[in-house]
């Protein structure tokens, strides 16, 4: 049956692994991975970046695992943000692509790429949020070459950079053999994990296993009709609360401001559907170093290196502060800053008794998207010397 997928994840998971440590590359490769390939290098240069490419196919029958993308992309973003590489905190970008769809352009191979690699993560949401399905064809050679050709995956030796396909058809399917983008993958330092919506023998038996190998990937295979399991917490009516007041401390400018802040009330909402827990999960994620907005909210703009209040023009400016001097500019700023660290330091407080709790509750293994994607980053994140807060 062909697999469906909707909006999705994950944000994910949607949503920071990052390389840390390039020493630790094995110098041997195995007999399963393609030989005598050449990996671009470059000396350390920048901050590290976990980057992510989640390739989803949104042919018919996958809507249940878009569902676990939708209500678990907030708890992997806010499982990467206590990643630490050495003492540094690496960023996160997420790219997606949707393959397998009868609506995309046959001649590209059924597939488009939804978004590049970002680090906004409310157009991630509303990208994950707008996929849907349609039977069709499931050609994962073909998206995963075309990821790796599009997207800017750099040469940061320290970057870790997955790719994270998920389907249920063949792996092998299409015109671009799923070994020759092995071997691209390989070329460029990209792990290649592999997500198999069925039994784990059945994907092992039609090659995602070895699509997975070849770049020592993860191989899963998870049950994607899985319902999502979200514990309640007596702390979550009070993080929910403060998320009221955090969205008050964003000062929208420019000629997008106004509807980037829609599109975050707009997420919010959207987390809410499924139902308070996963609000409170993106609430969190919301309070982390990964949630930045510096291309709207001049909170987080000025903090940038380049920012300049004389830069600021009166159009640009949000009613509350046309008609202000720069430094009435810079006080109300200053004010909204200091106010949004208090309530981000409260909900960061309240999230340690939060995951202390759910811990606790959460007796049950589950064989979910969620459990899946975080096993692999883990396990990869850790050959570069990752570590977890």
């Amino acid at each position: 049956m062909k697999t469906q997928f909707k909006p999705l994840i994950v944000a994910l998971c949607l949503t920071t692994l990052m390389a840390c440590n390039a020493n630790n590359k094995k110098s041997d490769i195995s007999n399963q991975l393609i030989a005598e390939t050449v990996i671009e290098t470059n000396s350390k240069t920048e901050q590290p970046e976990i980057k992510v490419a989640l390739l989803l196919d949104t042919s018919n029958s996958m809507d249940g695992l878009i569902d676990q993308a939708k209500a678990q992309l907030w708890k992997i973003v806010n499982e990467l943000s206590y990643a630490k590489c050495e003492n540094e905190n690496p960023n996160l970008k997420i790219a997606l692509y949707e393959y397998g769809n009868d609506n995309l352009n046959a001649e590209e191979g059924y597939l488009r790429q939804v978004i590049s690699f970002s680090d906004d993560l409310d157009e991630i949401s509303k990208s994950l949020f707008s996929l849907t399905t349609n039977g069709g064809n499931e050609y994962c050679g073909k998206v995963i070459k075309t990821a790796l050709n599009q997207l800017e995956w750099g040469i940061n030796e320290d970057d870790l950079k997955l790719i994270f396909i998920a389907g249920n058809e063949p792996y092998s399917q299409g015109n671009v053999s799923y070994k020759e983008a092995s071997k691209l993958a390989h070329n460029k330092d990209v792990t290649v994990n592999t997500i198999f919506c069925g039994d784990y023998d059945q994907g092992i038996s039609i090659s995602w296993k070895d699509g997975a190998d070849l770049t020592h990937g993860n191989y899963m295979a998870i049950n994607h009709n899985e319902a999502t399991v979200h514990i309640a917490s007596p702390y979550d009516d009070k993080i929910l609360e403060l998320n009221e007041k955090l969205n008050k401390t964003y000062v929208a400018y420019g000629s997008a401001g106004r509807k980037k802040m829609e599109m975050q009330a707009e997420q919010d909402s959207n987390a809410m559907s499924y139902n308070k827990a996963n609000a409170v999960s993106r609430t969190v994620s919301k309070s982390s170093r990964l949630y930045k907005n510096s291309s709207w909210d001049l909170v987080d703009a000025e903090k940038e290196e380049d920012f300049s209040y004389e830069d600021l023009k009166q159009s640009e400016l949000p009613i509350e502060l046309k008609g202000k001097s720069k430094a009435e500019i810079k006080s109300y700023v200053e004010a909204q800053s200091k106010t949004r660290i208090k309530l981000q330091d409260e909900i960061a407080a309240l999230n340690l008794k939060r995951r202390d709790y759910v811990a606790k509750q959460n007796t049950n293994a589950s064989n979910s998207l969620e459990n899946a994607m975080l096993k692999a980053l883990k396990t990869q994140a850790e050959k570069k010397n990752y570590k977890w807060e």
